[in-house]
């Protein structure tokens, strides 16, 4: 009985070895896919930050490189989002400045329409 215990308990183990080889060479396939794909993407944000990129396109691009591209243009959309809410802030006001004028002038009109 213990043999057989032991047997079984054998057969689990391998089982499970044969289920983790299956998952890292699973894991290693989605691994090298990943990789592939990485590559590709920075060569495409490359390609697209910068027009000198393109010329470099067979070279390998460092994750440096393409973080400070990203860095870049990351920061340059900040700025246009705080240029653009600034501008809106000041449409706004200037809207507000002009609706006054306008009740102002509407009340000049009436006096002035009173006192003809």
């Amino acid at each position: 009985q213990v043999e057989e215990e032991l047997k079984s308990a054998c057969e689990r183990k391998s089982l499970q070895l044969q289920e983790m080889g299956r998952r890292e060479r699973l894991l290693r396939a989605d691994t090298d896919r990943a990789q592939g794909q990485l590559e590709s993407f920075k060569s495409q944000v490359m390609q697209a930050c910068t027009p000198q990129a393109a010329a470099k396109a067979g070279k390998a691009l460092t994750a440096q490189q393409v973080l400070k591209k990203v860095r870049q243009i990351w920061e340059e959309n900040q700025q246009s989002r705080a240029r653009e809410k600034s501008l809106q802030e000041e449409i706004s006001s200037r809207l507000l400045k002009e609706k006054e004028v306008s009740e102002n002038m509407e009340v000049f009109k009436k006096s002035v329409r009173e006192l003809q």
